[in-house]
């Protein structure tokens, strides 16, 4: 499967996995997306062709379980793709229906290419090779194109070639969904332009996003125009041309189509049938936009790869990630308004909701591409009046972000759940996530902390910090009888305890996480506010109307939190965990072998996961994950709690055991947590991870989208998690210790604007800022320190693979006074305390 750290490839047609390979085939430019299925096909029990635009939603209502929901999903798009053809006496191709002599496809990372080889022989005995390949262009965003040259290798006759825009498409691609209403699109226009072009106009039935489409479809032989009579094609909803030529044993004929799309949310447009109509007369060839293309990615990859040295696959898996990371949040995402969907732009799974996946993305964008990471806090902040009605609604002040998040800032978590196992529909209460605030606001936190955007602070970040705060503020609750504030009626990340099972109403009482979380958001809201000062303090005083009181209440809730503790000091899930009964895990993998839904499984035998000490996901090692522990610790102290080292351990004995990995995030923040006191645990978790999507490791979910939160999260564990990198102190601290499977790690963080160069071996570092540098002054590698400024190479020798984690210095909670920015604002804080 890798062929080299480039590609990934596949030798042979199976119809079993073809769902899977479409989904990690997907190519997209941040703007749109169009999954890996073949030109010739169209939905059905093996193929699913989806074309999906960042933010293209539409809300649908279906009559199910005895009520009215309303659904919103991210809309497939018309398909672009239909190129097929057949001898003038013969069938369509249809690769289930014909002998395949060989196959192979072929993912070209570097490239953003997508090639399919095959030879193939009919039912007459007519063989035929064929070679597609296919791009979306990352430098044009609105323009796609494939080419199919084909050569029939024994035979000559006359071809009849059919090219089409589709547009009867409906959103199937997830098999649990198919009781929901589908259709989104309504047909509005389809015809020809001019001899070689055609067009395809539809829009979405609720939301009202127009779309065009056009095709210019050429043949060529030899790299000159081939004579072909054209027909026409039109229905509802569907247009295509028929093409028909003479072909000649052992000459090559080759099949250019070029895409256009365009929609009515788009920019710098006057109407997108005119911009598509205009676009497909002035784009170039193929192999002219396949330049082009070619030159956008090598910008990003300048900018985005990781380089390591003693595993292929690794390398291969790791760039792979990288790639879908790129394809679905570009710096064309940036005027899109759009969220990051939990499953990419490469399937139908979870609607195409935004949830609290950003989390584990944005710190790889922040050290690349933090202007991505602005666009999307600004989809968050543009929905801030939205956040602030939800809060209304649940009787708090502030802002109370969604679960799940679409076109809208409104609630799209769903209301009833069908479990595929038993068939049955239940109530969903996964809304009452509110961590989901809590996550928004450490996201606006840690970008600061990367960049030093003082603008994005001043201006958007503490009006969201402010108001995010004032919402954990009102939903804390006081307990006169403990002189704690508490936080009730919440579900955790766990995802699968949503009630106490003693209990009818839905929501856990003092879920460790939620309540932490929320005492942290607190302190870095009124922080920020000090920080401010002058004029945009004041500002903020009037337009928000912040009273010394409120403030002084935040400082009161965020230093009286409750958290339970289980024995020996490990954080209780929520209260009342301990009272829950043990699973027997044994019992459960003998009896169904894949355990990862446990909820499932027990819905389905008439249980509740409810009942039992069983997670779907991390919960409480969130926190080991997001904080240093002597952030955690400084957190701690603030309540009144102590956290002594070995917590920790005792912490992560306690809860993997009683994880079931449902998630593929759950690895992720394992790995992580695990590299603190134990590299080779944590590089076998890490292991698991970069598994997840490429070998489908949870049995189909992959071919209905990718699991962005995780593909990001594997690349941050190498960049940050395997070399311990921190900011703090006025000191870059390194103490990377790479497992023996690594040889060395290559690569580049952007830090404050500037780009800050490693290089490690296994008895060596590099580190240098050959154009400028305005970070810490100091670079530590365990016990050496040096000064470092713009244009110097240090090096270090130390014996890498000896090493061990040991706990770090202290890491404060905000950047020094005395670095306070031109308005007040407080300077770049330290990125790294969430590293190892």
């Amino acid at each position: 499967m890798v062929d080299s750290g480039w590609k990934l490839a596949y030798e042979g047609f199976e119809p079993a996995q073809e769902g899977h390979r479409e989904a990690l085939c997907t190519l997209g430019n941040g703007y749109f997306a169009t999954r890996g299925a073949a030109e010739e096909v169209e939905a059905d029990d093996v193929h699913y062709p989806g074309t999906y635009l960042a933010g293209g939603y539409n809300r649908l209502q279906t009559d199910i379980a005895g009520r009215v929901i309303e659904n919103e999903d991210l809309v497939n798009l018309p398909n672009w793709l239909p190129l097929t053809f057949r001898p003038e006496d013969g069938d369509w191709f249809n690769l289930r229906r014909i002998e395949i002599l060989a196959y192979r496809l072929e993912l070209d990372l570097e490239r953003g290419l997508l090639e399919r080889r095959m030879r193939v022989r009919d039912a007459q005995g007519r063989e035929t090779s064929l070679v597609s390949r296919r791009l979306v262009h990352m430098g044009l965003p609105h323009l796609a194109a494939l080419e199919v040259t084909l050569c029939p290798e024994n035979w000559s006759g006359r071809i009849v070639v059919r090219t089409a825009l589709d547009g009867r498409v409906i959103n199937a691609g997830v098999e649990r969904y198919r009781q929901l209403n589908n259709k989104h699109l309504t047909a509005l226009e389809s015809r020809t332009l001019g001899e070689d072009a055609i067009l395809l106009v539809v829009e979405t039935n609720q939301s009202r996003l127009r779309i065009a489409e056009a095709a210019r479809t050429r043949v060529l032989q030899g790299g000159e125009p081939l004579a072909a009579t054209r027909s026409a094609l039109e229905e509802e909803g569907f247009v295509a041309q028929d093409l028909t030529f003479a072909a000649t044993k052992g000459q090559p004929v080759t099949l250019e189509k070029v895409v256009a799309l365009f929609t009515s949310r788009d920019r710098a447009i006057s109407e997108p049938l005119d911009a598509a109509t205009s676009a497909i007369g002035e784009a170039g060839s193929f192999d002219e936009l396949l330049g082009s293309h070619v030159r956008a990615w090598r910008a990003l990859w300048d900018r985005c790869d990781v380089v390591i040295e003693g595993h292929a696959r690794t390398q291969m898996i790791l760039r792979l990630h990288i790639f879908h990371l790129l394809q679905t949040a570009s710096l064309h995402t940036v005027d899109c308004d759009a969220g990051i969907p939990a499953r990419g732009l490469h399937g139908e799974a979870y609607r195409g909701h935004i949830f609290w996946d950003e989390l584990f993305i944005f710190p790889f964008l922040n050290f690349r591409l933090p202007e991505i990471t602005r666009a999307l806090l600004l989809y968050r902040y543009r929905r801030l009046p939205d956040a602030r009605r939800l809060a209304r609604q649940a009787a708090c002040r502030g802002a109370m972000y969604p679960w799940q998040s679409g076109s809208s800032g409104r609630e799209e978590s769903q209301v009833l759940h069908l479990n595929p196992r038993s068939g049955r529909w239940t109530p969903d209460s996964t809304h009452l996530q509110r961590h989901v605030s809590a996550a928004i606001g450490y996201n606006v936190w840690r970008y600061w902390q990367t960049t030093g955007d003082r603008e994005f602070l001043s201006f958007y970040g503490a009006e969201m910090l402010v108001e995010i705060a004032r919402f954990w503020a009102s939903v804390a609750s006081y307990n006169e009888e403990l002189g704690r504030y508490e936080i009730r009626g919440v579900m955790g990340p766990d995802e699968f305890h949503d009630r106490y099972p003693w209990r009818e109403e839905p929501g856990l009482d003092n879920n460790g996480y939620t309540n932490l979380m929320a005492a942290w958001v607190l302190l870095r809201a009124a922080e920020t506010l000090d920080y401010l000062g002058g004029e945009r303090r004041r500002e903020l005083d009037v337009l928000l109307g912040l009273q010394a009181e409120e403030i002084a209440h935040w400082q009161n809730v965020s230093r009286g939190m409750r958290v339970d503790f289980l024995d020996d000091g490990i954080i209780a899930q929520f209260e009342g965990y301990d009272c829950l009964e043990e699973l027997d895990w044994d019992a459960y993998r003998e009896k169904y072998g894949d355990i990862h839904r446990l909820d499932r499984i027990l819905e389905a035998e008439g249980d509740t996961v409810n009942r039992y000490k069983v997670s779907k996901q991390a919960d409480v090692l969130m926190l080991f994950y997001l904080f240093s522990f002597e952030e955690l610790r400084e957190l701690m102290n603030s309540l009144g709690y102590p956290l002594e080292p070995d917590t920790v351990r005792k912490t992560i004995d306690y809860y993997v055991p009683r994880t079931s990995d449902g998630s593929t995030l759950s690895r992720v923040v394992h790995s992580w947590v695990e590299a603190r006191s134990d590299r080779p645990r944590s590089w076998s978790l890490l292991a698991e991870a970069l598994e997840s999507d490429i070998a489908d490791i949870q049995g189909g979910t992959t071919a209905e989208g990718i699991h962005l939160g995780a593909m990001a999260g594997t690349v941050d564990l190498i960049q940050r998690g395997q070399t311990a990198l921190e900011f703090r102190d006025d000191t870059i601290w390194i103490s990377p210790c790479l497992p023996t499977e690594l040889q060395g790690l290559h690569l580049k963080l952007l830090y404050r604007g500037c780009w800050l160069y490693l290089d490690i071996s296994c008895d060596k570092l590099t580190v240098s800022a050959p154009y400028g540098w305005a970070g810490p002054g100091r670079i530590g590698v365990r016990n050496q320190v040096r000064p470092f400024k713009a244009g110097d190479v240090l090096e270090f020798s130390c014996h890498l693979a000896a090493g061990g984690w040991r706990p770090a210095p202290r890491a404060p909670t905000h950047a020094p006074a005395d670095s306070a920015g031109a308005d007040g604002a407080p300077a770049q804080h330290n990125p790294g305390d969430a590293a190892p």
